[in-house]
């Protein structure tokens, strides 16, 4: 592995195997690399789109189900800390790079492995993709207006929140056992599982008949007026969050709403009446009109940006959280650790660049690298 001792980064000296996947298994090994470690990405032969999520990794084409890519997966895996793989279930089994492989050889190894519906049940080895894990999870039911389709929240909620941030917590935690114990560990991280986690705050509201199933009746789903966006003149938007006492009361003041015209706040019979009125106002002017109005304010209203806007927004640009670079928009790392000075790694290697450093630190001789090649085992 390539020593990255002197690199910024909490994860310097950590490395890391990936075996290339889709959504949340790379941006998890993209988090890992902005964090310090060194992460090789063991891509598939062909052709391939560009993905930011393989930011400062190093890249080398293995065809697996060739006889003799094992070999090279595990003396990778001899010296690592880390393998994370989002394939279906039993698949690293079959090509020989599964968890009792791996752990065979170097017990250290935290194996971490990103599903959607888990290693285990019913539907384990069912395809599926963020809008059906979250399906089953209450989430997307939630989401939208009463009476319409329930609309996808991006791949967002499951393949990232759900998923890699849970797959990275699950191997951090690991990370530290090994450390203590000696021994890794194999993290089964599921989208559904980690939904259904982050759904807790919900499941706790309803519990105390603060939440109904009813979509469009909730404090948090566009059913309270205070709480979703609103069109403007120019037919674009402003986000409404104004919960709290205070920050509802200041916003009525910079609306120039007298409070008793509007209402009791969280009285649902009246809240028609004021999506209606709220509607009416925000459509008197312009988006970044309001903006301007409700700038540095605390009435928790703000404007609604495409994500081109968001590269100019002076929070974002002050705290650089989108970095621009070759017509590309990445996003900084986070989050930021005081004691770490690592500055953003926007190189994305192209496929199998990274082949020949790879194989000589994994102890392969010229002869042994060109026979691989010939047996078009690395391309």
């Amino acid at each position: 592995m390539q020593d990255k001792s002197s690199a910024g980064g909490p994860l310097r000296g950590v490395n890391v195997v990936e075996l290339a996947g889709l959504g949340p298994g790379p941006y998890c090994g993209q988090l890992l690399a902005d964090m310090g470690a060194d992460v090789i990405l063991i891509e598939r032969p062909g052709g391939s789109a560009f993905l930011s999520h393989n930011r400062g990794k190093r890249s080398i084409a293995l065809d697996l189900r060739r006889e003799g890519a094992a070999e090279i997966v595990l003396r990778l895996v001899r010296g690592a800390d880390v393998l994370v793989e989002g394939l279906r279930p039993g698949v690293t089994e079959r090509l020989g790079v599964g968890p009792e492989a791996c752990h065979a050889i170097n017990k250290k190894l935290v194996y971490g492995r990103m599903t959607g519906w888990g290693q285990t049940g019913p539907w384990a080895k069912m395809a599926g993709h963020d809008i059906n894990y979250i399906s089953i999870t209450g989430v997307l039911n939630a989401m939208g207006e009463a009476g319409k389709p329930p609309p996808p929240p991006l791949n967002l909620v499951g393949d990232f929140g759900g998923g890699s941030l849970f797959l990275l917590s699950g191997i951090l935690a690991g990370l530290v056992n090994a450390q203590r114990t000696g021994v890794g560990d194999v993290v089964d991280a599921a989208i559904i599982d980690g939904v259904n986690s982050m759904m807790g705050f919900v499941h706790s509201l309803a519990s105390q008949k603060l939440w109904s199933t009813a979509r469009h009746r909730n404090f948090l789903d566009g059913g309270a007026p205070y709480y979703r966006c609103y069109k403007t003149a120019d037919d674009l938007f402003m986000a409404v969050g104004c919960i709290e006492q205070q920050f509802f009361t200041e916003m009525l003041s910079l609306l120039a709403i007298e409070p008793e015209a509007y209402g009791a706040q969280n009285d649902m019979s009246a809240w028609p009446a004021q999506h209606k009125l709220l509607e009416e106002c925000f459509a008197s002017r312009t988006r970044d009109e309001w903006a301007k109005i409700f700038d540095g304010r605390d009435a928790c209203v703000t404007p609604v940006l495409d994500y081109e806007e968001a590269l100019t927004h002076p929070q974002n640009a002050a705290r650089e959280s989108l970095v621009r670079e070759n017509d590309v928009t990445m996003a900084g790392i986070a989050p930021r650790l005081a004691g770490a000075d690592k500055p953003v790694d926007t190189h994305v290697p192209i496929k199998g660049a990274d082949m020949r450093n790879i194989l000589e630190e994994a102890g392969y001789s010229e002869t042994e690298i060109a026979a691989l090649a010939q047996a078009k085992i690395t391309r």
